[in-house]
């Protein structure tokens, strides 16, 4: 069946709508707005987020940024506390209930008993006078004059605002409370984003082997140890143990296309190494690693503690860890 309507342009007039009830949003950030901050900063207790129908999706959207940013936070069905799950609640939460009316059923019956248990009520509604909103200590206004749909009917334009204004509490809560990337890190350990902020070169480097070679040893000796520890690369140590440079497969293609006959019996690693080459350390983290193979092209870096070689860092390494 063939539509009439165009869609890109119903698709574009949804996203215009939304953007401009999202626009509008940012004039109700107001002193209301940073009470509510401050409601939760003090408590020392979890935001408890409530709602029913898309509210509680959008609620539980919410719970899950405020929990990944440093603000404990549960969802409680609307509609299962009144039968039990009231007794999450602990006397120093705060509620936080969703309802684009504030005049649902469900709402009505839930908002005395939440009152019974003592604790302090923020609202994110889009009618300021309903009865949440009269019932509520601190009101989000989160209104959405319609939604995107000709009808009016489907929920896109509040639920959208609603999610925005989440993020925005979530958000300001995250900056108020000093909330670092090391904090983030905590909450995130697993996927690539936390290992990105973890991940550290002593947590890799040690599961490789370990090919050095004296800057005296042979051709023959620094291909063998580059071919048995099979990561295309060698350290070069000197006379006191401590790093001279690394010889890579590189290296040796080069000095072979430089170099003939008898030339070759008589070259030492020392005559082959790439001195001074770039290094981390090994607190350093994997993904500065990551940055300096890709900045300059490479597949290894040399992990150095002071002057002594610790291990290597390859490319692939950081693949298997989801970094690249």
């Amino acid at each position: 069946m063939k539509l009439i309507k165009n869609i890109q342009s119903i698709a574009k007039n949804v996203i215009l709508h939304e953007a401009i009830a999202l626009q509008n949003l940012v004039e109700r950030i107001d002193d209301e707005f940073e009470k509510c901050v401050y409601a939760i900063l003090n408590s020392g207790g979890r935001v408890v987020v409530s709602g029913i129908g898309k509210s509680a999706i959008v609620g539980q959207k919410i719970v899950a940024t405020l929990n990944s940013t440093g603000t404990p936070a549960l969802f409680m069905h609307a509609a299962d506390a009144i039968h039990g799950d009231l007794g999450m609640i602990q006397d120093n939460d705060v509620v936080l209930v969703l309802s684009k009316s504030g005049d649902t059923p469900e709402i009505k019956v839930l908002v005395p008993l939440l009152k019974r248990t003592g604790v302090p009520i923020i609202a994110m509604v889009s009618n300021t006078d309903s009865y949440l909103a009269q019932h509520a200590q601190f009101i989000l206004n989160a209104y959405a004059p319609n939604e995107a749909d000709s009808h009016n009917l489907a929920p896109t334009t509040s639920t959208t605002v609603s999610m925005a204004l989440g993020d925005a509490l979530a958000i300001s809560l995250l900056e108020t409370r000093g909330f670092t990337r090391q904090d983030f890190a905590k909450f995130h350990p697993g996927g690539a984003l936390g290992k990105r902020l973890y991940l550290k070169v002593c947590d890799i480097y040690p599961n490789n082997t370990l090919p050095i070679v004296d800057e005296n040893a042979t051709l023959k000796q620094v291909i063998m140890e580059i071919t048995s520890k099979r990561l295309g690369v060698t350290a070069v140590n000197n006379a006191k143990g401590e790093m001279a440079g690394i010889i890579t497969d590189g290296d040796l293609r080069r000095m072979l296309n430089q170099h003939s006959g008898e030339e070759l019996l008589h070259l030492k690693a020392c005559d082959i190494m790439t001195a001074s080459p770039i290094c981390v350390d090994p607190e350093d983290f994997a993904v500065k690693a990551l940055e300096i193979m890709q900045s300059k092209s490479i597949t290894h870096v040399v992990v150095v503690e002071g002057k002594i070689v610790k291990g290597f860092v390859h490319l692939h390494d950081l693949l298997r860890e989801g970094l690249v």
